[in-house]
């Protein structure tokens, strides 16, 4: 209990820079005489803690001190507060304190230039769950169940050894050892389903293990596409410099999308304000899925 509140001293003056013993009494919850001794205690050990009297007083550290001295130079020191800052806006773990704490310990002070946030807009308490849930059995090497739904539209149940949480593009993945197929896959985390985690634990180490963050490349086709001109925000947002425009101020893009059932759902997500130019392959083949589409609504 000592050696915590010990390391929570330190912590605290670090972090506030100058604190009295009452404050930290209170903080604490116990008393000035206890502040003292373990300020003693402190000391004794080599840090160089002092007190200064008088209106502006209180308990600091000398300025020079940084814990360990650290063998990380100031550019990596920064890099791990900048990765931390990217898992805390994620709000998948415990990061927030650890930042706290570093930050104090590396005599940072750093300049937010950029704000992350990974979290959907609509708050998804069971997607959290399923991310919690993957993350703990990669630290705990524990092999995983579930349900995945491909995009080949095939579902099947797999069994996987997790190796690494991925953000990639737009959407997090699982990267993990498949026993069902014997190899190294990624699985769409919104593609899991009932996921479950058995109490087997595997004995690789993959704590070393180097993430290809190449996800497999897909067979894709060059669509030319005119949207109109009310499917600007979303055109913009999506295809960015890729839009020209005409003198009526209709949008043209040509993108390259999956040679799947993707290519399609992209195209009709859009709805009316769109139309395939080419290939003409794809322009038939959306001219019959409307034909089809319209013979459901005749009656």
């Amino acid at each position: 209990m000592k050696e915590s509140r010990l390391f929570g001293l330190l912590y605290t003056i670090l972090e506030r820079k100058r604190v009295t013993a009452k404050e930290l009494a209170e903080k604490f919850e116990v008393s000035i005489r206890t502040i003292y001794r373990d300020l003693d205690a402190l000391s004794a050990s080599g840090i160089p803690v002092y007190t200064q009297k008088g209106r502006t007083g209180g308990i600091a550290i000398a300025e020079e001190f940084v814990l360990s001295k650290s063998l990380l130079t100031v550019d990596e020191r920064e890099q791990i507060l900048s990765s931390l800052h990217g898992l805390s806006a994620a709000g998948k773990g415990d990061e927030d304190q650890l930042l706290t704490k570093l930050s104090a310990l590396f005599r940072l002070k750093q300049t937010k230039w950029i704000e992350i946030d990974f979290s959907f807009w609509q708050k998804d308490q069971a997607y959290d769950s399923l991310f919690q849930d993957i993350k703990e059995a990669i630290l705990d090497k524990k092999i995983l169940a579930f349900t995945y739904f491909s995009s080949r539209e095939e579902e099947s149940r797999r069994r996987v050894k997790p190796i690494r949480l991925l953000f990639k593009g737009q959407d997090w993945y699982l990267y993990a050892y498949c026993l069902l197929r014997k190899d190294f896959r990624y699985f769409k985390l919104s593609r899991i389903r009932q996921l479950k985690t058995e109490n087997i634990q595997f004995e690789e180490d993959f704590g070393d293990f180097r993430l290809k963050t190449e996800l497999p490349q897909q067979d894709t086709i060059a669509v030319c596409l005119k949207f109109d001109r009310n499917q600007a925000f979303r055109v913009y947002d999506e295809l960015g410099q890729l839009v020209s425009e005409d003198q009526a101020g209709n949008l043209y893009a040509t993108v390259h999308l999956p040679a799947d059932y993707n290519l399609y759902q992209y195209i009709f997500s859009f709805g009316e304000g769109v139309e395939v130019l080419k290939p003409e392959s794809v322009r038939h083949q959306v001219k019959e899925m409307i034909e089809k589409m319209a013979e459901k609504y005749k009656s």
